[in-house]
């Protein structure tokens, strides 16, 4: 029984430790070298004496971030991933609410946390990269660890709004990769490319899918989704199996027409989420791409990424809409009116949701939580939370589909933006 991630990564290193797990232009990290340097900085967390706390660790797109965020981990906290690219506000901000037990950077972004003004304690990756195991230390942490502990907090992009902290525990995530596992077919042959920035949510997918099935992820250097002429290659070169990618950068792809000159041969499995996919989008890389297996994902970050998911199975017309598709296993959905009643075939309807996917709420946030995590309406007999989305959809022949936003939500390259 897996109660942890880290079961996962260890699991795979016991198999396979030279493996590489973790790659970005710069260099790549093994199994086994993943787990010496998550102990060591797990170590260096965990001195700090604040087990089951927040672990803020500035973050870029390269493999420190992932090995800081395991460190974080084996010390019994929750990471929370923050971009260098928010302003300096909108970071000074959520540093405010969390109060993180240590703040995580690497050497050269001292001067960034500098000018941030935090006074609370900061680690340097390269000052803890080599501490010690402690493993008397690391082994009472897991001892005392349960799978509905806290495993990350991603916050949602503010504009004029307040972003919200999603906390999100390691049952939720080994629910959802064990099901990704079982829907999609993974495999330890699995090779992921990385899109999504570590401070959203579509990374859990490429991260954790890695670690449950021991495949390998690279890390995609950003530029290359404005210039598929190099993407493309990089792809093949890799020997890409799978992608997670939002809808816009796909769309990216087809607007330059970048499937034309060299196709991405090792390519199978190609599912997106964030956004509507445009069917004009869907219709071009399914023409290059005939083989490969196409998914529509759809769900919010509360509910741990994904809680519905549609195989496309047909040709679909430039004035159609994707569906949403089925819930996975163990999650169940179902819409309601603004009576709170289930509505009919074609009827308009809030999308809620049921089940461990369920996020533990929002950090130090119990109003906004209370309102959006709540007592299922169609049970008065026993407690029963469920999420209420926000999202609107309707049943058309069977079919879920989304419609539109309740509130002023947007999206913007995959990215929620919560709108005052």
């Amino acid at each position: 029984m897996i109660y942890n991630i880290l079961d996962y990564l260890e699991r795979a290193e016991k198999k396979h430790p030279d493996k590489i797990l973790f790659a970005d232009p710069e260099h790549q990290v093994t199994y086994k070298e993943c787990v010496r340097i998550g102990k060591s900085i797990g170590t260096a967390i965990a001195k700090e004496g604040a087990p089951r706390r927040p672990a803020a660790v500035l973050i870029d797109r390269e493999i420190e971030s992932t090995e800081i965020f395991m460190g974080s981990v084996y010390a019994g906290n929750f990471y929370v991933p923050i971009g260098k690219a928010l302003p300096v506000g909108r970071i000074s901000m959520i540093l405010d609410t969390v109060r993180p037990a240590c703040f995580v950077c690497r050497e050269k972004d001292l001067p960034f946390v500098e000018k941030l003004g935090y006074e609370g304690k900061v680690l340097v990756y390269e000052q803890i990269l080599h501490t010690p195991a402690d493993e008397e230390l690391l082994t009472k942490i897991r001892r005392e660890h349960i799978d509905t502990d806290p495993l990350y907090a991603i916050y949602t992009s503010g504009s004029t709004g307040t972003p919200k902290g999603v906390l999100v525990c390691h049952r939720s995530v080994i629910d959802l990769v064990e099901r990704f596992a079982q829907c999609f077919n993974f495999t330890q042959e699995e090779v992921f490319a990385n899109q999504a920035p570590f401070d959203f949510d579509v990374s859990v997918k490429d991260i954790y899918s890695t670690l449950r099935n021991g495949g390998t992820m690279y890390i995609v250097p950003q530029k290359m989704f404005s210039f598929p002429k190099l993407l493309i290659p990089y792809l093949n070169e890799k020997k890409i199996t799978t992608v997670i990618w939002a809808v816009s950068a796909l769309a990216l792809v087809a607007a330059f027409k970048g499937l034309e000159k060299e196709k991405p041969e090792y390519l199978k499995k190609i599912m997106f989420s964030g956004e509507v996919m445009p069917i004009k989008v869907l219709n071009y890389w399914r023409k290059k791409l005939p083989e490969a297996m196409y998914v529509n994902l759809y769900g919010p970050t509360e509910i741990t990424c994904n809680c519905s998911f549609y195989i496309v199975d047909r040709e679909f017309s430039l004035n159609e809409t994707l569906p949403i598709g089925e819930a996975f296993p163990n999650t169940d959905m179902f819409l309601l009116n603004e009576e709170n009643k289930p509505v009919g075939e074609g009827e308009l309807g809030e999308i809620c949701v049921r089940g461990t996917s369920l996020a533990l709420g929002y950090y130090k946030n119990p109003e906004a939580t209370e309102k959006a995590f709540c007592q299922n309406p169609l049970n008065t007999d026993y407690p029963e939370l469920i999420y209420r989305t926000g999202d609107l959809g309707k049943y058309r022949g069977g079919e879920l589909f989304y419609v539109t936003r309740k509130d002023f939500q947007i999206k913007h390259m995959g990215h929620r933006i919560e709108l005052g």
